[in-house]
């Protein structure tokens, strides 16, 4: 079989697993209802928790930053693309979440492997929740460090990982907000436990910075925890704050060593100065407005109420991230498509993002959605979801 052949073949295997994807091409700016080739819908399917992505103040920002800094960086930072707004966006994020320092990253994706290459080695020990976001999986995979993996939140687990090991070096990284079900991990747990094995432990809070604590802080703020030499955490841009990119923070000697040692920050081009400028005012926002975390609490507790009532299979969450388990792809193809049909666009989650025979609508809101978006929704689901056990 030519290589050609092979690959027509794996494609057209997912189509009949139902697990082939499709890219949705809008045509306007993220909001509650965007634009696409074909047509509007009422959209809850973005990770742009705060309604920021197009808030005319970040626009306005960016283009105040393009005319000063250009558009493009130019080079990786370790040349000549690190700018002075880079500067001070990461001291503006270490000051945000209560840490010595912060470094950016072009990516969480880039940054959460940035930190394991950095940090782990051959014969260290590197534990992960089983559930974690795709981009931590592979951090292990490709830090060659002895990768193991416990059932989901299980700390007990966990902790009997720790003990059969006798790696000098260990590490423990998860989620701090699981980005397909919507729930917390056991932190102060897990803190807990990393401390009594001399281990590090690494938060990815791409999906709580912004949104979760009363200044939006995220999981640490939430949890009552510090960034400390023991605690490592990694943030991104894109989503709450509604910009692009990443960072890590914690103690100087950790982001010296990601400066020198890091192969995903030393050999990629820095983010656009114009961006960090856009994020800077994201985080004055953030900080300014937490009517915005107060509505979102609202519309997930307005949302969770309706759906009990509709005896939808509602998840543990009480997250933006509200996550109805379905089952088999077709099925939640079916019921996002019906869904579609009615101008509500909820993205159907399949394997491998999930585990087999969990897939799922991943329903997410947004600041900027009111309360007659919800009920809309609610209406539209209990339509949609006619017929499914």
């Amino acid at each position: 079989m030519t290589w050609d052949a092979e690959l027509a073949g794996r494609i057209a295997q997912r189509h009949t697993d139902n697990l082939f994807r499709r890219r949705l091409t809008l045509t306007g700016a993220q909001g509650p209802r965007i634009d696409t080739d074909d047509g509007q819908y009422l959209s809850f399917c973005s990770n742009d928790y705060l309604g920021l992505a197009a808030d005319p103040r970040l626009v306005q920002a960016l283009k105040d930053g393009a005319d000063r800094y250009g558009v493009g960086s130019g080079a990786s930072h370790l040349v000549t693309g690190h700018q002075q707004i880079h500067d001070r966006l990461e001291e503006a994020l270490a000051e945000f979440v209560g840490a010595p320092r912060a470094l950016l990253f072009s990516t969480g994706y880039m940054a959460n492997l940035g930190i394991a290459n950095a940090l782990l080695h051959r014969g260290d020990l590197l534990i992960e929740d089983r559930l974690n976001h795709a981009s931590l999986i592979d951090a292990g995979l490709l830090c060659r460090a002895e990768l193991r993996r416990y059932p989901h939140a299980d700390v007990d687990a966990a902790r009997r990982l720790f003990a059969a090991s006798e790696a000098q070096h260990k590490m423990l990284l998860t989620d701090a907000v699981f980005s397909m079900d919507g729930d917390l991990a056991p932190l102060p747990e897990l803190a807990s436990l990393a401390a009594a094995h001399d281990a590090r432990l690494v938060l990815d809070d791409a999906h709580g910075l912004g949104v979760l604590g009363d200044q939006g802080r995220g999981s640490l703020e939430h949890h009552a925890l510090q960034v400390s030499p023991e605690l490592i955490l990694m943030g991104t841009l894109g989503k709450a704050l509604g910009t692009f990119g990443a960072f890590v923070a914690g103690e100087g000697a950790l982001i010296d060593t990601l400066i020198q040692e890091a192969r995903t920050y030393i050999y990629t081009t820095a983010p656009p100065p114009a961006v960090a400028a856009a994020t800077l005012e994201a985080l004055r926002i953030v900080r300014e407005e937490p009517w915005r975390r107060e509505r979102l609490r609202s519309l997930v507790q307005r949302f969770r109420c309706g759906a009990r009532e509709l005896d939808l299979p509602l998840a543990d969450s009480h997250t933006p991230i509200q996550p109805i388990i379905i089952g088999e792809p077709g099925q939640a193809l079916a019921v996002s498509r019906r869904l579609l049909n009615n101008g509500v666009l909820v993205t159907a989650i399949r394997p491998p993002t999930v585990p087999k025979h969990t897939s799922r609508l991943r329903i997410t809101f947004s600041a900027t959605h009111d309360e007659h978006d919800v009920d809309l929704l609610l209406e539209a689901l209990n339509g949609a979801m006619h017929g499914v056990h």
